[in-house]
């Protein structure tokens, strides 16, 4: 047997070795979350990899999006990540939307071909303030405010507090405190002896998550017992009955008629003539 035959059959043999052919780093995360409007990336890990082309494909309708770093598709938000000379080949979606959810596999052109499922969930993360949607504050009392950024895979780089359309100003009135937890995804927004300048809608707005507001209504004097307890004494009318929220009360001396106004999501409907009986003290 002369030396070319020897060498073709050391390297035959070499390549037919299992631990010559291409395979999966299975220590890779293969369940990703994204929140919409943040970058979804999938990372693909692949030994001995040789002259093989990786691809990623979408399983739902076996759609090739990427060969090595070319993009096989016409939507331009998918591209293959590859840094000459790693073993780790990223999909990236740019800008995920909820219709993105799904599997996509990672693919190698060996014969017979090996692949590996990974599966994106792609979330609308929202914000939340604990409580009611509409507080009602007795004058010289503590706002006390509490944001939770919810189903955000990663913690917020920041929570933002709005009163109206401008950022809560430390500045322009003092006792006013915001502590942010970023690990839990939580922002207390705390003002000290609030006055009826306080009044206003709140916004909280972490990054990346959808808002959410409360109004809030710094009432001077005692309280009225259908805010406190959602029901008035005297006359026994449960104000929560029907889960009505307070939108607007005016207060008028005892003895003279209140109108209540009162809304939810599907009646409008307005007390008149309602005697206080005691309600203002």
């Amino acid at each position: 047997m002369d030396l070319l035959n020897i060498i073709s059959g050391e390297v035959q043999s070499y390549w037919e070795q299992p631990f010559a052919q291409p395979y999966f780093d299975n220590s890779t995360r293969r369940e990703i979350t994204a929140t919409v409007g943040q970058s979804a990336l999938l990372h693909c890990r692949v030994r001995n990899l040789g002259d093989r082309a990786v691809s990623w494909i979408r399983k739902r309708d076996l759609h090739i999006l990427t060969v090595g770093i070319l993009t096989y598709t016409n939507d331009q938000r998918f591209q293959s990540l590859h840094t000459e000379g790693s073993d780790e080949w990223t999909l990236r979606i740019t800008s995920p939307q909820p219709r993105d959810s799904g599997t996509y596999e990672c693919q190698v052109s060996t014969e017979p071909k090996i692949s590996q499922a990974f599966r994106l969930s792609v979330v609308v993360s929202r914000a939340k303030i604990l409580g009611n949607s509409e507080l009602f504050i007795k004058s010289g009392s503590d706002i006390n405010l509490t944001c939770v950024a919810l189903q955000s895979p990663a913690p917020p780089s920041f929570i933002y507090w709005y009163k109206g359309g401008r950022v809560v100003n430390y500045s322009q009135r003092g006792g006013i405190s915001v502590l942010t937890e970023r690990q839990t995804k939580t922002s207390k927004l705390v003002i000290a002896r609030a006055v009826a300048s306080d009044s206003g809608n709140y916004t909280c707005s972490p990054s990346s998550s959808d808002s959410a507001s409360v109004v809030v209504h710094v009432i001077n004097g005692e309280q009225p017992a259908a805010m406190q307890h959602g029901n008035s004494s005297a006359n026994g009318i449960l104000i929560n009955k029907h889960s009505f929220s307070l939108a607007y009360i005016a207060a008028v001396p005892v003895g003279t008629n209140l109108i209540i106004s009162l809304t939810s999501s599907s009646i409008g409907f307005v007390l008149k003539s309602f005697l206080l009986h005691g309600a203002y003290r």
